[in-house]
């Protein structure tokens, strides 16, 4: 199951080719109040003139059920049918909300993707995982729908906060370790003062998601291969979850910082992963990335996070950990108290 992708920054003229050699009744835009406002009126896209543009409010903490029976709602009202097309422009909110809406409405609408933050173009936007946040959890309900193409730019960039660069960034750094410790290197290089060359970042980029693209076509459902791609996403999915039950969400990016450099303590502690890269990979996050709040009090509740976390298969702790960068350990089961033990780890660098 192959995902198409166009990198392309003249996104109007690919969303444009794409559309003309695609069957369908009618167009609708989803996007949040930024990218409607910010990003819609940019693609320059002949096709969209004229389309309804679903806008639904921005934020992680609005990627729930509410909003997707608002998006269902309106999709109704609009009359889309099995044969129209959705464009979802936005970040990863809008890519997994959007893309799960078009999946179940009418019991399956074809969706384009076009990402707007370098997270959903490195990650939210490619692989076919769509979804909500429900019952405290984090992408708790969702299908594997591929959009029927994916276009890919760097040119809106400067849309993007440096915190936001940063959170995407994180997705390509974890790319880079299941990758090769060479690719890890470079991206530790990072300057995010620096001013950003759109057609060199657009190389980076596609770089990123071929990474990803590649553990997606051995296994299009996650059913093995693709847990590699966990990468940093236990702890992640576990601080995102706590920082919801709190009510104030986190940046996902920042999580999967925070979440790696948790996770390859891990990996050196149970897979020997060199502990040179475990503190360059830490000083680099400490260095760039602010840390996400917790003291041991919060113990219990991220381990029943990740006990109740999709990868649990059984009710156990499991992490995709590495020996070295590009030699990854699919599902490994981590104690309770060997995850705690990271845990102080990373609130030991907190506290620096």
């Amino acid at each position: 199951m192959t995902q198409g992708i166009t990198y392309n920054n003249r996104v109007g003229e690919a969303l444009d080719s794409v559309l003309a050699g695609i069957d369908h009744t009618r167009l609708v835009v989803i996007a949040d109040e930024n990218t409607a406002q910010l990003v819609v009126p940019r693609l320059g896209s002949t096709a969209l003139a004229q389309a309804p543009v679903i806008t639904i409010a921005a934020g992680e903490e609005n990627k729930n059920l509410d909003t997707l029976a608002q998006v269902w709602r309106q999709l109704g009202e609009l009359g889309a049918t099995r044969n129209s097309m959705v464009v979802n422009v936005g970040g990863g909110m809008v890519t997994d909300l959007g893309g799960f809406a078009a999946a179940t409405f009418k019991r399956g609408m074809g969706f384009i993707n076009c990402p707007t933050s370098l997270l959903a173009a490195v990650d939210a936007s490619v692989g076919g995982k769509t979804g909500i946040d429900f019952n405290g959890l984090k992408n708790e309900v969702g299908v594997f729908a591929m959009p029927r193409h994916t276009i890919i730019s760097s040119c809106f960039l400067d849309t993007l906060s440096t915190p936001e660069i940063k959170a995407g960034y994180a997705e390509m750094l974890k790319h880079a370790m299941l990758h090769s410790h060479e690719l890890f290197t470079q991206l530790l290089h990072a300057d995010f003062d620096a001013a950003f060359n759109t057609l060199e970042f657009l190389k980076l980029i596609e770089q990123s998601v071929a990474i990803k693209q590649h553990f997606v076509e051995q296994d299009p459902h996650d059913n093995g291969a693709r847990h590699a791609l966990n990468l940093g996403h236990t702890v992640a999915h576990a601080f995102e979850s706590l920082a919801l039950k709190r009510g104030k969400p986190i940046h996902h990016g920042y999580a999967v910082a925070w979440g790696l450099v948790a996770e390859t303590y891990l990996s050196h502690k149970l897979f020997s992963f060199p502990s040179a890269d475990l503190y360059a990979l830490a000083t680099f996050v400490l260095s760039n990335y602010r840390a996400f709040h917790i003291t041991c009090d919060d113990y219990d509740d991220l381990i029943a996070f990740m006990t109740h976390d999709k990868k649990s298969r059984n009710g156990e702790i499991n992490c995709a950990l590495l020996s070295i960068c590009g030699q990854v350990h699919c599902d490994a089961t981590i104690s309770p108290n060997h995850m705690k033990e990271a845990l102080d780890i990373y609130r030991d660098l907190m506290h620096i």
